[in-house]
């Protein structure tokens, strides 16, 4: 009976993802369709953030988020811009 019941789900389950994968082609899904990122449940990815800010003369850098380093306080932050 056990076995009955695991060959059962085991057919199931494969004619389930044969028809998902059938749905993702007919209509050109992405996983990002269909998953969307942790970001939109409003949990943090912690992923990189480019850096928006460049030190030239030690080429350090910083993205403008958290607490601004020290080469950069107290000056005009337009002049250390990533372009």
């Amino acid at each position: 009976m056990e076995l009955q019941i695991r060959e059962a789900k085991k057919r199931e389950t494969g004619a389930a993802i044969a028809q998902v994968r059938g749905l993702i082609e007919e209509f050109g899904l992405t996983a990002q369709d269909v998953f969307p990122t942790s970001k939109a449940r409003g949990v943090r990815s912690g992923g990189k953030v480019a850096a928006k800010y460049r030190n030239t003369a030690t080429g350090q850098t910083w993205t403008g988020r958290g607490k601004a380093p020290k080469w950069i306080e107290g000056k005009e932050r337009t002049q250390f811009l990533i372009r």
